[in-house]
């Protein structure tokens, strides 16, 4: 910097020297410097013509002045008289000035006195040497006479330093002064205009005061310039690179029109010269053009030292601007920098999982991939400053030091990125390790668990289990982990408190599984080792059998391999006891390592259950007090957009409904449960209701995606997320309560599948029923509000069921006959909601959007009550199609599910969902009946969706055990009745009510049959028998031996009628048979093509 100022002082310095030198040069030109006077000063003087330089020379070059006959001569006043004569001395050069002025006064008309009185004053008045004095004396002979007696008497009074002639006329003037260098008026040749010689001075000189004035100005231009101050920032910088520019411009502009000015003085001077009309030289003429040209000179050389000091100062105002530019980029580069490695210092997490850590080695990925553009940037800036450097830049010593800084810089954030992905990939390796181990403990348990103890007792099974063990327990060395001490001495790099204890939690789980693997292969090579002892052939005592206990049935298994091996080889009754004490001992035994390995999953999956949970919890909290209760600070209003405003309910939906919900209730509910993990269904039961909620958040998630979307680049988003440090974005936590409620499934699925034989087994089946139907409720929810043009209340249709697309084909009775053909052809694509009381037929609309808006909409057409709907079942010639008809198939659908299954699960729905209607309508014409002969008041009907309740086991089993109607209500009064002998009661060729078995109709909406009519003949009274197909509208699980399990919506046909109530019915699917209750089953089928039908009209 000092280098390049004393570099500009220079410039400067000689700019100025020169720029002095050319107005010097000039005032000399121009004779400024001894005569400061100007035509223009003088211009009216000059004007009256008393005396002028014409141009002419003596005969050794003195200029020559001739003073014109001027009659006033005398009244001039002697200051301008003054003028004029120095004026007119000045212009001639010095050369020629030097030898003398020769004067030429002409006085030819005029009077002695005044001839006398002239040359007296030009004598005493005349500025500059004089080398002779002509005078033209007056021409009357009176005059002339009276001027030679009076200059001889009178010659000391002109006594001058040159001589004074009197001259008689002009060929005597021509003896002195050749006539070339006189004007006409004195009988000379030479050509000259006193008014355009006037203009030829006025214009030189105004040239010569132009040169002066330019290189004075471009002077204080450069003295301007070079004393500007540079600025500080880029904007500032190029505003005074412009502005000096346009100066510089301005100045070349004055220069050139300077130029201009010069050549054209002097192609006029040339012009001039070239049209004279006598041959000859005019000294004045050359003399001017010379000066003209001088000036051009200067003026050259003026414009040669500005730029010269321009090309320097607009250097120096360039460098400046690289350099702004370089220590703007370079400000903005260290901020992001410095920002990237605070940022990159944050990330001190090396994963609690395998996943975990692959999530984070991808977040450092992709911050390094975004960070790149920044580090690239910042070396390519520090490549710029050594380009500045090698192009000798005037800063170097400021630029070197940042350009060293952002080396440095780029450096550590690599070599931190390399770090940090060392530490991740070893913290990968170690839970790659973990992992591994796990895996080969779980199935190291899932070997124990799946080796059936029964066939263990047998020495070949017990010899081939062994083997499993062994050929297991051989893959150790590469799935576990060998020693402790060893991994803490190979990843003390990355080992934190958690992680520590994690690997020791994983190495005692390794250590476990392998006491219990030792143990079992111990049981095991016990077993394998047992021989056969020889034992005498002695018959068992029958008493001895019906004295001892019921065997376990790895002892009964025993016998019978031990019967199976000897033939008719008997142990005596003491031995085969023994025998049989020590295998019913090692068969607990392996039961119980069986019944350990399944009691540490179920503790794992509940640990798993309990620290989600918590995380869940958490995270929800973060959510509403870092992002929801900002929204409502006034210190973060300025960062909320407009669309934000009164939208938090929108954005968060119901989270905190659920959070209080989970962090209150819910998530202490279950560490109750912590030390009986297979008893966590309760939990999940007694507050399946609170669930509810959850459906409401997701139902208000398309919602919440779309203003998201919309706002997503708003400032509190981001301001908030750094305040968290949180890696994702909001939107990734507004989707934890939609994979929550779908983790439960998951979970309980886990803990069933190791509680199969536990208490809580059965609690844990509904538990997992109860969230699969939230789950669907949740969203078949999500389907109903895309639901467009519907104008009555979908809530007073009932519960949605099910809902699915499906091809329709119609077939209407009152149809036009060419629109009922093409309808038979041409499908319609339908999207039907099946309800309670309803079933609407819906049009898919295109998807459209991203996420939750890419859900699609469907548009409403028509619906169906389904209390005058029936379905036939099968449809000849595809078996996915069914038929949905209405009032007396008035109106036939068509409908071909997309596979045999989906079909069949819609027809149990449909046929549940009528049956329900039919059995409601029955209780309700019982009870009337009721109320007509007791005055009973009329019970509500029951629901009519097959939905599962709320109710606890406990609860069932009491009311089932107070049902009078119930099957084991019987059962535990008095046995079941035996079963009919063979070939009585109901068969199928004694009757011919029967109803068919293939296209059976179903309805709730035809004529009414004639069991309803009998039941409302026999009062209360048991239904009246009726040969046939009947249809089980109740469960009916637990019995008597003779019980016959059927279950909703399944045939049975009639064998027997029984004794209070009960009837004995065949399953035709299974060909069991047995006692199931009356009421439990509904009317026959009709024995028609058709099918009669059920109906609760």
């Amino acid at each position: 910097m000092r280098f390049w100022l004393r570099t500009e002082e220079m410039a400067l310095e000689e700019m100025v020297q020169r720029l002095n030198a050319v107005s010097k040069h000039t005032d000399e030109i121009m004779h400024q410097d001894i005569v400061p006077l100007c035509a223009a000063d003088i211009q009216d003087q000059l004007k009256k013509r008393f005396a002028y330089l014409s141009g002419g020379r003596g005969q050794d070059g003195s200029p020559v002045i001739t003073f014109p006959d001027y009659p006033a001569f005398s009244e001039i006043p002697d200051k301008e008289f003054q003028n004029v004569m120095t004026y007119l001395t000045s212009i001639p050069s010095l050369q020629d000035a030097g030898i003398g002025f020769i004067l030429v006064i002409d006085r030819r008309r005029d009077k002695w006195t005044s001839v006398k009185a002239s040359v007296l004053r030009i004598a005493a008045s005349f500025p500059a040497n004089l080398q002779l004095v002509l005078v033209l004396r007056p021409t009357g002979f009176f005059q002339r006479t009276l001027s030679d007696i009076a200059f001889k008497f009178n010659r000391d009074d002109f006594k001058m330093k040159v001589p004074v002639i009197m001259l008689s006329s002009v060929p005597d003037l021509h003896g002195y002064i050749d006539k070339s260098q006189l004007t006409e008026d004195l009988g000379g040749t030479l050509d000259y205009c006193h008014s355009r010689w006037l203009c030829q001075r006025t214009a030189i000189e105004s040239f010569a005061l132009m040169v002066k004035q330019t290189a004075q100005m471009l002077q204080s231009f450069g003295t301007e310039l070079a004393e500007t101050e540079l600025p500080n920032d880029v904007q500032s910088t190029s505003s005074v690179l412009c502005a000096h520019t346009e100066k510089k411009d301005k100045a070349k502009e004055d220069l050139r029109l300077a130029l201009k000015e010069g050549h054209s003085v002097l192609e006029s001077l040339r012009e001039l010269q070239a049209e004279g009309s006598e041959p000859g030289v005019n000294q004045d003429q050359l003399d001017n053009q010379a000066t003209v040209q001088r000036l051009l000179a200067q003026l050259n050389e003026t414009e040669a030292a500005f730029d010269e000091f321009w090309a320097k100062h607009q250097q120096k105002l360039e460098q400046c601007l690289q350099l702004r530019h370089f220590e703007q980029g370079f400000r903005e580069v260290k901020a992001i920098l410095d920002a990237v490695c605070q940022k990159i210092a944050t990330f001190t997490d090396i994963g609690n999982s395998l996943a975990h850590v692959e999530h984070l080695l991808r977040d450092l990925a992709s911050f390094e991939e975004k960070s790149g553009v920044s580090v690239e940037r910042a070396r390519a800036l520090s490549l710029d400053g050594e380009q500045l450097i090698e192009n000798k830049h005037y800063a170097v010593d400021s630029i070197r030091p940042k350009c060293q800084e952002l080396r440095h810089l780029c450096d550590q954030f690599s070599a931190e990125i390399v770090r940090r992905r060392g530490l991740l990939s070893k913290s990968l390796e170690l839970h790659r390790r973990l992992e591994t181990s796990l895996k080969w403990c779980d199935e190291g348990i899932y070997l124990l668990a799946s080796q059936p103890v029964d066939k263990c007792q047998s020495q070949d099974g017990a010899e081939a289990a062994l083997q499993e063990i062994e050929k297991f327990l051989e893959t150790s060395a590469e799935n576990k982990i060998q020693e402790l001490n060893t991994i803490y001495k190979e990843y003390e790099s990355i080992l934190n408190q958690d992680l520590m204890e994690h690997v020791r939690k994983v190495f005692q789980k390794q250590a476990s599984m392998e006491e219990v693997f030792h143990r079992r292969q111990a049981s095991l090579k016990k077993l394998a080792a047992r021989q056969t002892r020889p034992v005498q052939p002695v018959a068992p005592r029958p008493e001895a059998l019906a004295k001892s206990p019921c065997p376990s049935p790895g002892i009964r298994r025993g016998s019978e391999n031990s019967s199976s091996e000897g033939g008719a080889l008997r142990r005596g009754p003491y031995r085969r006891a023994k025998s049989e004490m020590s295998e019913s001992r090692q068969g607990r035994g392996s039961a119980g390592e069986e019944e350990e390995s399944l009691a540490i999953l179920r503790r794992h999956v509940m640990s798993e259950l309990l620290d989600t949970e918590r995380a869940y919890v958490e995270e929800l909290l973060c959510v509403l007090e870092g992002y929801a209760a900002e929204m409502d600070n006034p210190l973060m209003a300025h960062l909320l957009s407009t669309g934000l405003h009164s939208k938090k309910d929108v954005l968060f939906g119901n989270m905190e409904e659920i959070y209080h919900f989970h962090n209150r209730i819910f998530l202490r509910e279950l560490e109750n449960y912590t030390d009986c993990p297979e008893l966590v269904g309760r939990c999940f039961l007694e507050r399946m209701e609170d669930f509810q909620i959850y459906e409401k958040y997701c139902q208000n998630k398309p919602r919440s995606e779309s203003l998201w979307r919309q706002c997503s680049d708003c400032p509190f988003f981001q301001e908030c997320q750094r305040k968290l440090d949180h890696k994702l974005s909001l939107d990734s936590y507004l989707l934890k309560p939609v994979q929550r409620i779908t983790k439960y499934q998951l979970l309980l699925k886990e803990m069933l599948k190791y509680s199969k034989n536990c208490e809580g087994a059965e609690d844990l089946q509904e538990a997992l029923s109860s969230i699969l139907g939230i789950l669907k409720a949740v969203n078949d929810s999500m389907h109903l509000i895309a639901i467009t043009g519907y104008d009555g209340n979908l809530g007073d249709l009932g519960k949605l069921l099910m809902q699915g697309s499906f091809s329709v084909w119609t077939d209407h009775k009152r149809g036009h006959t060419k629109v009922k053909e093409l309808a038979r052809f041409k499908p319609m694509q339908r999207h039907l909601f099946l309800h309670e009381k309803a079933v609407l037929f819906c049009k898919k609309r295109e998807e459209n959007g991203e996420g939750y808006e890419k859900a699609p909409s469907y548009s409403y057409k028509q619906s169906l009550n389904m209390a005058a709907v029936g379905i036939t079942e099968n449809v000849k010639g595809d078996a996915k199609k069914f038929e949905i008809w209405y009032n007396a198939r008035e109106e036939v659908y068509i409908v071909q599910a997309p596979t045999p299954e989906i079909k069949a699960a819609w027809v149990n729905e449909i046929r549940k969902v009528l049956t329900s209607q039919l059995q409601a309508c029955r209780e309700a014409s019982q009870h009337r009946a009721l109320e007509q002969s007791q005055s009973l008041p009329l019970p509500a009907p029951t629901s009519t969706s097959p939905s599962r309740g709320n109710s606890r086991n406990l609860k069932k089993l009491e009311e089932r055990k107070t049902d009078p109607l119930s099957l084991e209500g019987y059962v535990s009064s008095a046995p079941l009745p035996k079963p009919p002998e063979k070939g009585k009661g109901w068969s199928k060729t004694s009757h011919s009510l029967e109803a068919p078995e293939d296209d059976g109709g179903w309805s709730s909406a035809e004529e009414q049959v004639n069991s309803s009519d009998a039941e409302e003949d026999g009062g209360l009274g048991l239904k009246k028998l009726v040969p046939g197909k009947y249809t089980v509208v109740a469960d009916h699980e637990k019995g008597g031996p003779d019980a016959l399990v059927v279950r909703s919506g399944d045939v049975v046909e009639l064998v027997q009628q029984g004794d209070e109530g009960l009837w004995y019915v065949r399953d035709p699917t299974t060909g069991k048979e047995g006692w199931v209750p009356a009421s439990s089953l509904s009317v026959q089928l009709g024995p028609s093509g058709s099918a009669q039908c059920l109906s609760s009209s």
